[in-house]
């Protein structure tokens, strides 16, 4: 009888732990995270400078234009002096006068009242005289009295009343009544040209316009010293 006792089996070495599976996800998906951010940062830098270069190109978009550096009177001729240059942002809304057009602006005569740092458009002058080729120029002295004080500029509208002689009553005019009422003075409808400078007795002397049919009695009148002006309302726009 064998009485050999068999060996006992092979006992299999500890087996090493696995890692967690949660700690390996986590490694994982710090890579994908980090390179989303590299990306958002980047596009965001990517943005901004697109925006600073379409802000530079808008600001580049500007054009020289014509601005008033003095004010200018309605009537009175623009001088070189009383046009300067100014950069401003282009804009189809707006209408100003080129830079170029200097040497055409310069010589014409103030449509309106020019403001000292207002720009130039097309309607702010005009050629000529600014009352119209069919109209006669008369200068008329005025006693002290007799005209508006410092009110008076060119383009204004201005009745040139007939003085009645000294002694005498006044004239017929052409609103008279034909009844032998009191009658209206005889007056002449005229447009401020210029204005000159009051001298030493109070006087001064108004350049006015009139139709070829009034010319010839205005200047009769005036020759005589017959002449008082009145203001007539002005329209707001000047």
């Amino acid at each position: 009888m064998d009485t050999t006792t068999p060996a006992p089996p092979p006992i299999a070495p500890p087996r090493q732990p696995d890692l967690p599976i949660s700690a390996g996800a986590k490694k994982s998906s710090r890579a994908p995270r980090r390179v989303i951010q590299a990306l958002v940062w980047t596009l965001a830098a990517l943005v901004g400078a697109l925006v600073a270069i379409s802000q530079v190109n808008r600001a580049g978009d500007r054009v020289e234009v014509l601005a008033v550096a003095h004010d200018v009177q309605a009537g009175q001729v623009v001088k070189a002096s009383d046009v300067t240059t100014a950069q401003v942002a282009e804009d189809p809304a707006l209408s100003p006068v080129p830079a170029a057009d200097r040497s055409r602006i310069v010589g014409q005569r103030a449509a309106v009242d020019l403001r000292q740092g207002s720009l130039l458009t097309g309607s702010s002058v005009q050629s000529g005289g600014g009352l119209g080729d069919d109209l006669q120029v008369v200068g008329v002295e005025v006693k002290k009295g007799t005209a508006p004080r410092d009110e008076l500029r060119p383009g204004d509208k201005v009745l040139a009343v007939v003085l009645p002689e000294q002694g005498a009553q006044s004239t017929t005019g052409t609103g008279a009544a034909k009844n032998g009422a009191e009658q209206e003075p005889e007056s002449i409808e005229a447009t401020v040209k210029s204005v000159g400078r009051t001298d030493a007795t109070g006087s001064l002397v108004v350049n006015l316009a009139v139709p070829t049919t009034d010319g010839p009695q205005l200047a009769e009148k005036a020759a005589a010293k017959r002449i008082a002006l009145v203001r007539q309302p002005r329209d707001g726009k000047r």
